[in-house]
């Protein structure tokens, strides 16, 4: 048997068993459990879909001022509550409240927006300190009255899924349902309103209808969250998963999909932490699941991930390298008739910088340059190489020369800035546009008569 606690606070220093941790996340450690772990999870799912549309009409800062809004609207709901007998503390009770108040939050924004010179960042700070500030004093007002059931009505503001009761997580269940139902009926519509609204007005959408209806999904999350992350932390959960899901892909509806899973996942893995270990605040861990989430997608995305742009950027940098290295061979070649050798200190100083070292190297191994004491030349196959490569360089300076209308001194360095993004199929496409045009000379200019000023 285990020896008795000597406080209250000596049960957070017990570490789960195994046996506790696999029950907790399979759902099978006792009814109440359940029913806070599924309702936070469908809190996060809810959260990431309406978040998603939320940030891409960048309209995430108006989530934060929401929150914050609520406050007031909750102690003003348990004044009301308990002065007409009710169980004040019930989400029944305290949930409209919540509601009313963001709303007006909402509203006091738009107002100050349209009615003013303020601009909507400035309106939302003005917003939310003053809403918050008012609930604050409201909080220390209900703390000093007469009121029995006043204990733990602050833990709003940071949040406490374990205080949840089944009734109360239910709720919050049937409107995390609600929410998701309702940003799957109206993605098409929520989608064109975000990206382009100007068209959407054109075409005769209601887009203050649609605006009103993506706000009000937003106070339903935000309102529904409060037990369970907090008003500090709710905004967190709105931004978060659908940033980390912007990271993954390019279209909307598979990142609205990974939004809604990476938000479900966080407010699965935050409960069952809650559950586990009572001092550990569920919101926090919901938040921070979510944060780990963001980070991992920031920097291991296959599409957007910084290790990703790191890894076409070193590409595109080999590949500048490999084709400066073979077009200055080959065009020394081109002067002199006959294979011909160049320090490698020479090609640096002419502006490949240090990565023609590594270039050197891939080069060799390729088989495309022969290395000697005097310096490197091509080989058979590394001429044909040259000769492609400098031959579409030639080519889009003759472009730039004859329809971009620059001066033959400046197309050389836009060639070289230009020249190495281009597909093999566009090379073919603007040779063939100059051929039908009759622009393209039988014999390309080379960079000895550019210097002298000859155009073409």
């Amino acid at each position: 048997m285990n020896a008795p606690l000597a406080s209250i606070s000596d049960a957070a220093s017990q570490a789960p068993t195994l046996t506790e941790i696999v029950r907790t996340l399979t759902l099978t450690a006792g009814f109440n459990a359940k029913v806070v772990v599924l309702s936070a999870a469908l809190l996060g799912i809810s959260a990431g879909l309406v978040g998603c549309f939320a940030l891409l009409r960048k309209r995430a800062l108006m989530g934060d001022a929401l929150a914050h809004a609520t406050l007031p609207g909750i102690a003003l709901a348990f004044i009301i509550g308990a002065a007409f007998g009710l169980e004040a503390r019930s989400l029944a009770v305290l949930l409209p409240g919540a509601a009313i108040a963001g709303i007006a939050g909402v509203v006091c924004v738009q107002l100050l927006v349209h009615h003013t010179r303020l601009r909507e960042d400035a309106a939302i700070g003005i917003v939310l300190s003053g809403f918050f500030g008012l609930g604050v004093a409201l909080l220390s007002y209900i703390q000093g009255g007469n009121y029995a059931d006043a204990g733990g009505l602050n833990t709003f503001i940071y949040g406490q899924t374990a205080a949840m009761l089944p009734r109360d997580a239910a709720l919050m269940g049937a409107v995390a349902l609600l929410t998701i139902l309702a940003s799957v009926l109206f993605h098409k519509e929520f989608a064109i309103v975000a990206f382009n609204e100007d068209y959407a007005r054109t075409q005769g959408w209601p887009v203050p209808r649609l605006d009103l209806l993506m706000m009000g999904l937003v106070v339903l999350v935000t309102v529904v969250g409060l037990q369970a992350v907090g008003l500090l932390l709710i905004v967190a959960l709105l931004i978060i998963p659908a940033a980390a899901a912007s990271f993954w892909t390019r279209r909307l509806r598979t990142m609205v999909i990974l939004s809604g899973c990476i938000g479900g996942f966080s407010g699965y893995l935050g409960a069952s932490v809650s559950a586990l270990t009572p001092r550990m605040p569920a919101g926090a861990v919901i938040v921070l699941t979510g944060g780990v989430v963001f980070l991992l997608s920031m920097l291991f995305a296959p599409q957007r991930g910084l290790l990703a742009e790191q890894i076409r950027t070193f590409a595109l940098r080999r590949r500048v390298a490999r084709e400066h290295w073979l077009r200055r061979l080959y065009e020394a070649q081109d002067r002199g008739g006959a294979p011909v050798s160049i320090p490698t200190h020479d090609l640096v100083s002419r502006g490949l910088g240090l990565g023609s070292v590594l270039a050197r190297v891939d080069l060799r191994l390729s088989g495309l340059i022969e290395v000697s004491g005097a310096g490197a030349s091509l080989t058979e196959r590394g001429t044909r190489e040259g000769a492609r490569v400098t031959r579409n360089h030639r080519l889009w300076e003759q472009y730039l020369m004859t329809y971009a209308d620059l001066a033959p001194s400046h197309v050389d360095l836009s060639a070289d800035l230009v020249e190495h993004v281009l597909s093999p199929e566009l090379i073919d496409e603007l040779e063939t546009a100059l051929r039908e045009r009759k622009a393209l000379p039988e014999r390309l200019p080379d960079h000895t008569e550019r210097e002298a000023g000859g155009r073409p």
